[in-house]
């Protein structure tokens, strides 16, 4: 794990060695998420990238009998 410095217009790099493990690519957009003292930066992936990410899962429940 590395550290940043924040620019003076507030910006930061991200380390080659973390773009290229994630894949990210310039411009791409990241999502931000704060969690009490920590940021999160989370990248935005198209939508059809999570196309057939559920395949195989088990929609198979059992409901209560007053459910129908």
């Amino acid at each position: 794990m590395g550290t940043v410095t924040i620019s003076s217009k507030y910006q930061i790099v991200i380390s080659k060695e973390i773009r290229t493990k994630l894949n990210i690519k310039a411009g791409q957009k990241l999502q931000v998420i704060q969690i009490g003292e920590r940021i999160e930066l989370i990248p935005v992936k198209p939508i059809n990238e999570y196309r057939g990410f559920v395949t195989g899962i088990d929609t198979t429940l059992e409901r209560e009998k007053d459910r129908v």
